[in-house]
């Protein structure tokens, strides 16, 4: 595996897929959310629908799983997932993934460290709140606060905090293109959810592995 000490001065990390694994805790959430809409009884929501469309913006989510709902039944079908998201989220929480905890601290160390995510507003508070993880990040950007893509929101991640040599870890193709749009270099997360088969700087089969290239 390629070094790439003392190349980056901080890493912003995605979060589905790069630092936990919540799709079966908001597969849950999402049908008990559905179950209160009458118009949506028939649907099923399962953890394949919910992998396939993580990394995309809240709003998206819902424009691919049910594209033949009117704006307002989306609307609130949106709304009533969010709240349950949080809700069971909060009670169950997601799966970290191996070694976390200790690649963080090694991490935290040496580079300032960081979260930019498609979520919505709440997500990664509750994510920190949950395993205590305050300490470990220096700060963090979603799509809920501001409705902007996750290039912009990384942009912003690097130019308030004045980073000089950035790095963006992460598991689908949309962070890829979204790092690379912000000018930020990719590592890609080969354990989550997507594929990416070119352009990264290096790729790590579990999150451990950043130990011994950064």
């Amino acid at each position: 595996m390629d070094s790439l000490k003392n190349k980056y001065d901080s890493i912003i990390f995605d979060l589905d897929g790069t630092l936990w694994d919540s799709t079966e805790t908001i597969t849950q959430a999402w049908q008990a959310a559905l179950n209160q809409a009458p118009y949506m009884s028939h649907e099923v929501m399962t953890r394949e629908r919910v992998r396939s469309i993580t990394g995309m913006t809240y709003d998206k989510i819902f424009e691919k799983l049910f594209p033949y709902l009117d704006t307002v039944q989306r609307a609130e079908v949106q709304k009533l997932c969010s709240i349950s998201e949080l809700h069971i989220l909060n009670e169950k929480g997601g799966t970290l993934y191996p070694q976390l905890a200790e690649t963080l601290e090694y991490l935290g160390k040496t580079y300032k460290l960081y979260i930019v995510s498609n979520c919505q507003s709440g997500y990664i508070e509750l994510f920190l709140n949950l395993h205590n993880m305050h300490q470990s990040f220096l700060g963090h950007q979603c799509y809920g606060t501001k409705g902007n893509p996750k290039a912009d929101n990384i942009r912003d991640i690097v130019n308030d905090n004045n980073l000089q040599a950035p790095v963006y870890v992460g598991d689908t193709m949309g962070d890829y293109e979204s790092a690379t749009k912000a000018g930020v270099p990719f590592i890609f997360a080969s354990y989550g959810f997507g594929e990416v088969e070119s352009g990264q700087v290096a790729t790590i089969n579990n999150f451990a592995d950043l130990q011994q290239i950064l």
